[in-house]
Protein backbone atom coordinates (compact mmCIF):
# COMPACT_ATOMS: atom_id res chain seq x y z
CA UNK A 1 0.00 0.00 0.00
CA UNK A 2 1.13 3.77 -0.89
CA UNK A 3 1.71 5.92 2.30
CA UNK A 4 0.11 9.48 2.41
CA UNK A 5 0.91 10.54 5.60
CA UNK A 6 4.53 9.59 7.19
CA UNK A 7 5.34 10.48 11.03
CA UNK A 8 8.49 10.01 12.71
CA UNK A 9 9.49 11.25 16.39
CA UNK A 10 6.37 13.56 16.50
CA UNK A 11 5.90 15.11 19.60
CA UNK A 12 4.45 18.41 21.24
CA UNK A 13 4.84 20.11 24.13
CA UNK A 14 2.82 22.78 25.60
CA UNK A 15 5.62 24.31 28.99
CA UNK A 16 5.39 21.22 31.02
CA UNK A 17 3.29 19.16 29.40
CA UNK A 18 3.87 16.70 26.33
CA UNK A 19 0.33 16.18 24.72
CA UNK A 20 2.61 14.02 21.85
CA UNK A 21 5.09 11.68 22.81
CA UNK A 22 8.01 11.03 19.82
CA UNK A 23 5.18 8.82 17.99
CA UNK A 24 5.72 7.53 14.49
CA UNK A 25 3.25 5.95 12.12
CA UNK A 26 1.99 6.24 8.71
CA UNK A 27 -0.97 6.14 7.30
CA UNK A 28 -2.29 4.52 4.09
CA UNK A 29 -3.60 5.42 1.12
CA UNK A 30 -7.41 4.95 0.42
CA UNK A 31 -7.88 3.10 3.87
CA UNK A 32 -10.39 4.33 6.90
CA UNK A 33 -8.89 5.20 9.87
CA UNK A 34 -9.53 5.34 13.86
CA UNK A 35 -7.53 7.29 15.44
CA UNK A 36 -8.62 6.24 19.26
CA UNK A 37 -8.27 7.21 22.85
CA UNK A 38 -9.35 8.94 25.84
CA UNK A 39 -9.92 12.78 26.26
CA UNK A 40 -6.56 14.76 26.46
CA UNK A 41 -4.72 11.30 24.83
CA UNK A 42 -2.92 13.86 22.08
CA UNK A 43 -5.86 12.92 19.07
CA UNK A 44 -6.77 16.56 18.18
CA UNK A 45 -3.13 17.76 18.62
CA UNK A 46 -1.74 15.13 16.08
CA UNK A 47 -4.36 15.94 13.38
CA UNK A 48 -3.87 19.48 13.97
CA UNK A 49 -0.25 19.15 13.34
CA UNK A 50 -1.03 17.11 10.14
CA UNK A 51 -3.61 19.54 8.62
CA UNK A 52 -0.60 22.71 9.45
CA UNK A 53 -3.16 24.08 12.42
CA UNK A 54 -0.63 23.67 14.96
CA UNK A 55 3.25 23.18 14.80
CA UNK A 56 5.33 20.39 16.07
CA UNK A 57 7.79 20.55 18.70
CA UNK A 58 10.09 18.36 17.16
CA UNK A 59 9.85 15.38 14.79
CA UNK A 60 8.85 15.40 10.64
CA UNK A 61 6.09 15.10 9.40
CA UNK A 62 5.25 14.18 5.58
CA UNK A 63 1.71 14.62 3.73
CA UNK A 64 2.01 13.23 0.29
CA UNK A 65 5.76 13.47 1.07
CA UNK A 66 5.82 16.80 1.92
CA UNK A 67 5.43 19.29 4.90
CA UNK A 68 2.28 20.74 5.27
CA UNK A 69 2.87 24.02 6.42
CA UNK A 70 2.18 26.78 4.21
CA UNK A 71 1.95 24.47 1.25
CA UNK A 72 -1.40 24.74 -0.53
CA UNK A 73 -0.63 22.04 -3.07
CA UNK A 74 -0.79 19.42 0.48
CA UNK A 75 -3.79 21.92 2.06
CA UNK A 76 -5.67 21.52 -0.73
CA UNK A 77 -6.29 17.63 -0.95
CA UNK A 78 -7.09 17.52 2.60
CA UNK A 79 -9.92 18.31 4.84
CA UNK A 80 -10.19 18.50 8.53
CA UNK A 81 -13.94 18.90 10.34
CA UNK A 82 -13.85 19.48 13.98
CA UNK A 83 -16.37 19.29 16.86
CA UNK A 84 -15.15 23.28 17.70
CA UNK A 85 -14.98 24.48 14.40
CA UNK A 86 -15.53 28.06 13.95
CA UNK A 87 -17.72 30.29 11.43
CA UNK A 88 -18.29 34.03 11.20
CA UNK A 89 -21.12 35.21 13.22
CA UNK A 90 -23.45 35.96 10.19
CA UNK A 91 -22.61 33.19 8.38
CA UNK A 92 -25.45 30.63 7.35
CA UNK A 93 -25.13 26.77 6.18
CA UNK A 94 -25.30 28.43 2.26
CA UNK A 95 -22.32 30.58 3.26
CA UNK A 96 -20.66 27.86 4.61
CA UNK A 97 -20.87 25.26 1.77
CA UNK A 98 -20.54 27.88 -0.58
CA UNK A 99 -16.79 28.58 0.58
CA UNK A 100 -16.19 24.65 1.18
CA UNK A 101 -17.04 24.36 -3.00
CA UNK A 102 -14.45 26.97 -3.67
CA UNK A 103 -11.62 25.19 -1.11
CA UNK A 104 -12.14 21.61 -2.31
CA UNK A 105 -11.67 20.64 -5.80
CA UNK A 106 -13.44 17.56 -5.55
CA UNK A 107 -16.82 19.30 -4.20
CA UNK A 108 -19.46 17.42 -5.01
CA UNK A 109 -22.69 19.63 -4.92
CA UNK A 110 -25.26 16.81 -5.61
CA UNK A 111 -23.81 14.90 -2.62
CA UNK A 112 -24.05 17.85 -0.38
CA UNK A 113 -27.32 18.65 -1.86
CA UNK A 114 -28.33 15.12 -0.89
CA UNK A 115 -27.08 15.34 2.71
CA UNK A 116 -28.49 18.53 3.15
CA UNK A 117 -32.05 16.57 2.94
CA UNK A 118 -30.84 13.60 4.71
CA UNK A 119 -30.01 16.48 7.73
CA UNK A 120 -32.77 18.09 7.61
CA UNK A 121 -30.83 21.45 7.58
CA UNK A 122 -31.82 24.73 7.55
CA UNK A 123 -29.68 26.17 5.36
CA UNK A 124 -30.83 30.39 5.42
CA UNK A 125 -30.63 29.88 9.30
CA UNK A 126 -27.22 31.69 10.88
CA UNK A 127 -25.23 28.51 12.11
CA UNK A 128 -24.65 30.07 15.73
CA UNK A 129 -28.35 29.92 16.06
CA UNK A 130 -28.27 26.08 14.98
CA UNK A 131 -28.54 23.45 17.40
CA UNK A 132 -25.58 21.31 18.41
CA UNK A 133 -26.87 18.77 15.81
CA UNK A 134 -27.12 21.01 13.18
CA UNK A 135 -24.18 22.42 13.68
CA UNK A 136 -22.71 18.56 13.73
CA UNK A 137 -24.51 18.08 10.32
CA UNK A 138 -22.56 20.92 8.68
CA UNK A 139 -19.77 19.66 9.61
CA UNK A 140 -20.32 16.12 8.37
CA UNK A 141 -21.59 17.59 5.35
CA UNK A 142 -18.79 19.22 4.59
CA UNK A 143 -16.16 16.37 5.34
CA UNK A 144 -18.30 13.87 3.21
CA UNK A 145 -18.79 16.18 -0.18
CA UNK A 146 -15.14 17.80 -0.39
CA UNK A 147 -14.18 14.45 -1.10
CA UNK A 148 -11.11 15.22 -0.61
CA UNK A 149 -8.04 13.05 -0.57
CA UNK A 150 -7.73 12.82 2.95
CA UNK A 151 -10.18 14.04 5.50
CA UNK A 152 -10.01 14.25 9.18
CA UNK A 153 -13.16 13.73 11.21
CA UNK A 154 -12.44 15.03 14.90
CA UNK A 155 -15.83 13.61 16.79
CA UNK A 156 -17.96 16.65 14.70
CA UNK A 157 -20.90 14.11 14.96
CA UNK A 158 -21.09 14.04 18.94
CA UNK A 159 -23.62 16.56 18.45
CA UNK A 160 -26.20 14.01 16.24
CA UNK A 161 -28.54 11.55 17.99
CA UNK A 162 -28.08 7.87 17.61
CA UNK A 163 -30.47 7.90 14.22
CA UNK A 164 -28.28 11.09 12.44
CA UNK A 165 -25.07 9.23 13.59
CA UNK A 166 -26.17 6.10 11.69
CA UNK A 167 -26.65 7.92 8.55
CA UNK A 168 -23.90 9.34 8.62
CA UNK A 169 -22.14 6.37 8.96
CA UNK A 170 -23.66 4.71 6.16
CA UNK A 171 -23.36 7.94 3.94
CA UNK A 172 -20.03 7.70 4.29
CA UNK A 173 -19.60 3.75 3.54
CA UNK A 174 -21.53 4.57 0.63
CA UNK A 175 -19.65 7.41 -1.30
CA UNK A 176 -16.34 5.66 0.42
CA UNK A 177 -17.19 2.73 -1.50
CA UNK A 178 -17.72 4.52 -5.31
CA UNK A 179 -14.96 7.28 -4.08
CA UNK A 180 -12.23 5.71 -1.85
CA UNK A 181 -10.02 8.26 -0.25
CA UNK A 182 -8.01 8.19 3.14
CA UNK A 183 -10.67 9.07 5.93
CA UNK A 184 -9.57 9.42 9.40
CA UNK A 185 -12.18 9.53 12.06
CA UNK A 186 -11.33 10.54 15.85
CA UNK A 187 -14.14 8.71 18.76
CA UNK A 188 -14.47 7.84 21.89
CA UNK A 189 -17.50 5.62 20.45
CA UNK A 190 -15.49 2.85 19.29
CA UNK A 191 -18.17 -0.19 19.26
CA UNK A 192 -20.67 2.41 16.88
CA UNK A 193 -17.81 2.99 14.78
CA UNK A 194 -15.93 -0.30 14.61
CA UNK A 195 -17.37 -1.50 11.46
CA UNK A 196 -16.21 1.35 9.99
CA UNK A 197 -12.92 0.88 10.32
CA UNK A 198 -9.79 -1.22 8.57
CA UNK A 199 -7.03 0.10 10.82
CA UNK A 200 -6.68 1.28 14.42
CA UNK A 201 -4.12 3.48 15.95
CA UNK A 202 -4.86 3.75 19.48
CA UNK A 203 -2.90 6.57 21.72
CA UNK A 204 -2.82 7.36 25.30
CA UNK A 205 -0.58 9.62 27.30
CA UNK A 206 0.51 11.31 23.67
CA UNK A 207 1.89 7.99 22.76
CA UNK A 208 1.24 5.37 20.17
CA UNK A 209 0.01 1.93 21.87
CA UNK A 210 -2.08 -0.03 19.49
CA UNK A 211 -1.20 0.46 15.43
CA UNK A 212 -3.15 -2.78 13.73
CA UNK A 213 -5.75 -3.76 11.46
CA UNK A 214 -9.18 -4.07 13.05
CA UNK A 215 -8.84 -7.98 11.60
CA UNK A 216 -5.40 -8.02 13.29
CA UNK A 217 -6.84 -6.00 16.70
CA UNK A 218 -10.15 -8.47 16.84
CA UNK A 219 -8.12 -11.58 16.44
CA UNK A 220 -5.69 -10.79 19.42
CA UNK A 221 -9.02 -11.78 22.05
CA UNK A 222 -11.53 -13.81 22.02
CA UNK A 223 -15.23 -13.86 23.55
CA UNK A 224 -17.02 -17.31 24.55
CA UNK A 225 -20.59 -17.40 25.61
CA UNK A 226 -22.04 -20.46 27.82
CA UNK A 227 -22.57 -22.28 30.58
CA UNK A 228 -21.21 -20.21 33.19
CA UNK A 229 -19.16 -23.15 34.67
CA UNK A 230 -17.71 -24.46 31.68
CA UNK A 231 -16.46 -20.86 30.14
CA UNK A 232 -14.95 -20.66 33.80
CA UNK A 233 -13.38 -24.31 33.21
CA UNK A 234 -12.06 -23.15 29.55
CA UNK A 235 -10.39 -19.69 30.74
CA UNK A 236 -8.56 -20.69 33.14
CA UNK A 237 -5.40 -18.75 33.42
CA UNK A 238 -6.46 -16.67 30.84
CA UNK A 239 -6.33 -12.36 31.19
CA UNK A 240 -9.88 -11.62 31.28
CA UNK A 241 -10.78 -8.10 29.16
CA UNK A 242 -14.72 -8.28 30.39
CA UNK A 243 -17.13 -10.31 31.72
CA UNK A 244 -21.19 -10.40 32.16
CA UNK A 245 -23.27 -12.94 33.06
CA UNK A 246 -26.78 -13.69 33.35
CA UNK A 247 -28.05 -16.46 35.49
CA UNK A 248 -26.25 -19.66 34.56
CA UNK A 249 -25.15 -17.94 31.40
CA UNK A 250 -21.43 -15.69 30.96
CA UNK A 251 -20.21 -14.16 28.47
CA UNK A 252 -15.90 -13.78 28.96
CA UNK A 253 -13.67 -11.92 26.53
CA UNK A 254 -9.84 -13.11 27.36
CA UNK A 255 -6.62 -11.61 25.84
CA UNK A 256 -5.06 -13.99 23.08
CA UNK A 257 -6.80 -15.75 20.17
CA UNK A 258 -7.32 -19.01 20.43
CA UNK A 259 -6.05 -21.91 18.09
CA UNK A 260 -7.90 -23.62 15.84
CA UNK A 261 -7.59 -26.37 17.93
CA UNK A 262 -9.16 -24.33 20.90
CA UNK A 263 -12.10 -23.09 18.73
CA UNK A 264 -13.24 -26.75 18.12
CA UNK A 265 -12.26 -27.69 21.97
CA UNK A 266 -14.88 -24.54 22.79
CA UNK A 267 -17.39 -25.48 20.13
CA UNK A 268 -17.52 -29.13 20.97
CA UNK A 269 -17.92 -28.16 24.91
CA UNK A 270 -21.18 -26.23 23.77
CA UNK A 271 -19.63 -22.95 24.03
CA UNK A 272 -19.86 -20.09 21.57
CA UNK A 273 -17.89 -17.56 20.51
CA UNK A 274 -19.01 -14.61 19.89
CA UNK A 275 -17.34 -10.88 18.13
CA UNK A 276 -14.82 -9.43 19.98
CA UNK A 277 -15.94 -5.62 21.49
CA UNK A 278 -12.98 -3.54 19.92
CA UNK A 279 -14.33 -0.81 22.60
CA UNK A 280 -13.50 -3.47 25.31
CA UNK A 281 -10.10 -4.37 23.90
CA UNK A 282 -9.05 -0.90 23.24
CA UNK A 283 -10.13 -0.09 27.11
CA UNK A 284 -8.15 -3.24 28.22
CA UNK A 285 -5.11 -1.73 26.14
CA UNK A 286 -5.07 1.73 27.08
CA UNK A 287 -5.66 0.79 31.13
CA UNK A 288 -2.14 -2.01 30.43
CA UNK A 289 -0.11 1.02 29.03
CA UNK A 290 -1.57 3.14 31.82
CA UNK A 291 -0.30 0.22 34.57
CA UNK A 292 2.90 0.26 32.88
CA UNK A 293 3.73 3.78 32.78
CA UNK A 294 2.96 3.93 36.42
CA UNK A 295 5.72 1.03 37.39
CA UNK A 296 7.98 2.45 35.23
CA UNK A 297 7.57 6.33 37.04
CA UNK A 298 7.34 4.62 40.29
CA UNK A 299 10.70 2.71 39.24
CA UNK A 300 12.29 5.90 38.47
CA UNK A 301 11.38 8.20 41.10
Amino acid sequence: MTSVIEVSNLTKRYRRKTAVDAVSFSIEKDTIYGLLGRNGAGKTTIMSILTAQNFATSGDVRVFGEHPYENARVLSRMCFVRESQKYPDDATPTHAFRMARLCFPHWDQALADRLIADFQLPMKQRIKKLSRGQLSAVGVIIGLASRAEITFFDEPYLGLDAVARQLFYDRLLEDYADHPRTIILSSHLIDEVANLLERVLVIDNGRIIMDETTEDARASAATLVGDAALVESFIAGREIIHRESLGHVASVTVLGGLSPQERREAQDAGLDLAPVSLQQLIVRRTQHAAGTADITEGALS
